[in-house]
């Protein structure tokens, strides 16, 4: 998981509203649930090939070493932790450093390579499927319970800000990940769609009970855009049609699946990300994002460096702020921050019931 295009002075102003977007007031604790879009580093400490711990990854990140993230530099949840006045983001709930009062800031649960089904990823070995993920949050609870006490704990969970992006490898590692997968022979695409969305629903219910109150849910990007999909699938450089019909599916049943629940708790603990328009946003005119290309990834090899792992011997770009694509999955640095800011700000276009400006203001 297009608006009017900008014009030259548009990225202009763009860029500096991406720089002053005002922090809000109150920093909160920030959990973090999902994938390798927003992994800091969890996978560092587990036996797995999904992985961001070597160089380049890393490359532009203020440290300019490696931490685990699959980024050139910040990825989602290290922006929006500056822009809701975080003095850091949240540190990966295996690290040996999270411990003591660095517990109130939040943590980090995810883990590269997760889907929403627990055979999602399996070619990954070890890695923090979201069962998991939610027992380490009632295991966190549990600890900081024992430094602030559980009332103190509860009221910090519930005035927390959740962010879960989850779903994408559901597909691309799951579904489509070869021909004639176990999933695709069990569903036709619709009703595989529901299935994921009915399992997610369960997933956010979990969520809630452990005491969720405030919950940023985004929606996959254009799956058949990545230029790891351009590099197996596309032959003229167009998009992948069945990702991108897999994408165009699941995206707006998530949206709805998120107002039934809103509808059935009797309040919005849940806002919905349409990360697929703000990506097509970039992949459809990257020139007035201020991007060279959305077709090929920063760094890796094959066509549109869309093949394999980014590694030292990749192919590797030396400005990163012009390419998309960082790897041949993932945003850069700097697409990041342009699908933060309209997350932050952006209309109902891109934002369901409004955005998370508003939403935290509650």
């Amino acid at each position: 998981m297009a608006s009017s295009y900008f014009n030259s002075f548009m990225i202009f102003g763009l860029a500096l509203a991406i720089l002053t977007v005002a922090p809000l007031a109150e920093a909160r604790a920030f959990f973090v649930f999902g994938d390798s879009l927003v992994d800091s580093g969890n996978n560092n400490y587990l036996a797995t090939t999904a992985r961001a711990d070597a160089p380049p990854y890393g490359i532009d990140y203020p440290t300019r070493r490696p931490t685990g993230r699959f980024s050139n530099g910040l990825n989602i949840p290290d922006i929006i932790s500056e822009q809701i006045g975080q003095s850091q983001p949240p540190f990966p709930y295996l690290s040996p450093v999270l411990k003591g009062h660095k517990l109130l800031n939040g943590a980090n649960f995810a883990s590269a390579g997760i889907g929403i089904l627990n055979d999602t990823g399996i070619q990954f070995l070890n890695i923090i499927r979201m069962f998991r993920q939610l027992d380490y949050f009632e295991e966190y609870q549990r600890r900081v319970s024992g430094l602030i006490g559980s009332q103190k704990t509860g009221e910090l969970v519930n005035k927390a800000l959740v962010l879960i992006t989850v779903g994408g490898n559901d597909f691309v590692n799951n579904y489509y990940l070869v021909p004639f997968s176990a999933r695709s022979r069990q569903f036709s695409l619709p009703d595989y769609v529901k299935y994921l969305i009915s399992e997610y629903r369960k997933l956010l219910m979990r969520l809630y009970n452990l005491g969720a109150r405030q919950v940023l849910v985004t929606g996959t990007g254009p799956l058949g855009c990545v230029p790891a999909e351009l590099a197996m699938r596309s032959t003229n450089g167009e998009c992948s049609e069945e990702l991108q019909r897999a994408a165009a599916l699941y995206n707006p049943q998530l949206v709805e699946m998120i107002k039934g629940l809103n509808s059935e708790i009797g309040e919005n603990v849940f806002i919905a990300a349409n990360t697929q328009q703000m990506h097509m946003d970039f992949i459809s005119d990257p020139q007035a994002y201020g991007f060279t290309t959305s077709k090929v990834a920063c760094c890796g090899q094959g066509p549109n460096n869309g093949l394999g792992l980014c590694t030292v011997l990749s192919n590797l770009c030396p400005d990163r702020d012009h390419y998309a694509f960082w790897d041949p999955f993932h945003p850069s640095e700097k697409a990041n921050r342009i699908i933060v800011q309209q997350i932050m700000s952006g209309s109902t276009q891109y934002m369901t019931p409004m955005n998370l400006t508003t939403f935290l203001a509650n």
